[in-house]
């Protein structure tokens, strides 16, 4: 499955509450999500609460933005990216 980044803005800022209420929105994303196979990985926070960049994994950027109309998530960018993981330059070489 093809793994994304995404932008996004929260003009207001975002917030998720770290109680009850929190932990059901973020249930209600995920499960809005499965119904276009697209899966949340994790997202990083600005400070200011402003921006957001989220992975995901998912069939296409079609389905993503799809997913966000059902959520109310707004996408300013999408970005097909893969890993690049600077310990796998570092490990000692096989003998």
């Amino acid at each position: 499955m093809p793994r994304y980044l995404v932008r996004r803005t929260f003009s207001d800022g975002l917030a998720f509450p770290t109680d009850a209420s929190g932990r059901e929105a973020v249930e209600g994303i995920v499960r809005a999500n499965l119904d276009q196979r697209v899966t949340w990985v994790h997202s990083y926070v600005s400070d200011d609460d402003t921006t957001t960049w989220c992975i995901y994994d998912a069939p296409s950027p079609e389905s993503i933005r799809s997913a966000a109309g059902t959520t109310g998530l707004p996408v300013d960018e999408i970005h097909r990216v893969g890993v690049l993981d600077p310990f796998f330059y570092a490990a000692p070489a096989s003998k």
